[in-house]
């Protein structure tokens, strides 16, 4: 299996500072061909938010590149995934808060971070950052750690009325301001000309499922160029239905 990879990333209609972190990189390794993706959405006082996003990319990316090969060659098991990603996750967690204390401030980030093989993904969440896959569907892989995701799987919103809550982007959990980070993780097996998509909240509260789907369905996504056009295309559709967040996304292919 080959993969292509894109991404981009917009301050927004209204913020001072991009806090969003994302990165994503296809790896040649001894196990075949993957991907690893990563996109944070930083939040805080003082334009903190990007120190937090940034020490998590930048704690995950270095897991990719150090710890990474050796699982390529001792074996990469859902297990094992949860084991180190869960570890990387509260470590970052603890390092955000000793710095938002000396810094007497309150910040944090959420955080999707995606391995694709050709078998197999897996995926860590905290937080309202998502992962989907999109195929002749639009599916979204992860769950929002969320008061209203929360409501409405106690039958209190309909998830119509969940869209428009205000309460819509109020975390239960994100790292660097949780007493202890809960990562929740999600496995599945790899399709073969699907798209798989990381994207903050700021990317999706103004657009559809069928945005999405028109913009980002595999036989539109062709290259690295018409997949940037795409992920352009909805950024703008964001800023143009007057989105106040930065907005940010990742896109992969699999052939």
């Amino acid at each position: 299996m080959e993969f292509i990879a894109s991404a981009s990333t917009d301050i927004g209609n209204v913020k001072k500072t991009n806090q969003d972190s994302l990165n994503v990189r296809v790896i040649s390794s001894s196990a075949g061909n993957m991907v690893f993706a990563v996109l944070c959405d930083g939040m805080g006082g003082l334009a903190k938010g990007e120190v937090a996003s940034a020490t998590v990319l930048t704690a995950f990316r270095n897991w990719s590149n150090e710890v990474l090969p050796k699982l390529c060659v001792s074996g990469i098991d859902d297990d094992v995934i949860r084991e180190e990603w869960t570890k990387l996750a509260r470590e970052c967690n603890e390092k955000i808060k000793i710095y938002g204390k000396r810094s007497a401030c309150n910040l944090g980030t959420t955080l999707t971070a995606m391995l694709l093989t050709e078998e197999r993904y897996y995926i860590v969440n905290v937080g309202d950052t998502r992962a989907y896959e999109i195929f002749n569907y639009v599916a979204v892989l992860t769950k929002d750690q969320t008061v209203v995701a929360r409501e409405v799987e106690l039958g209190n919103l309909t998830p119509e009325q969940a869209e428009t809550d205000p309460r819509r982007s109020v975390l239960l959990q994100c790292i660097g301001s949780s007493d202890v980070v809960y990562p929740e993780f999600f496995f599945g097996e790899t399709k073969k000309g699907a798209v798989y998509m990381l994207c903050s909240d700021g990317f999706r509260h103004e657009i559809t499922t069928d945005d999405i789907f028109y913009y980002f369905k595999p036989d539109r996504m062709l290259d690295s160029e018409s997949m940037r056009v795409g992920e352009l295309t909805l950024i703008e559709l964001n800023k143009q239905r007057e989105e106040r967040d930065n907005i940010s996304v990742i896109t992969v292919k699999t052939y």
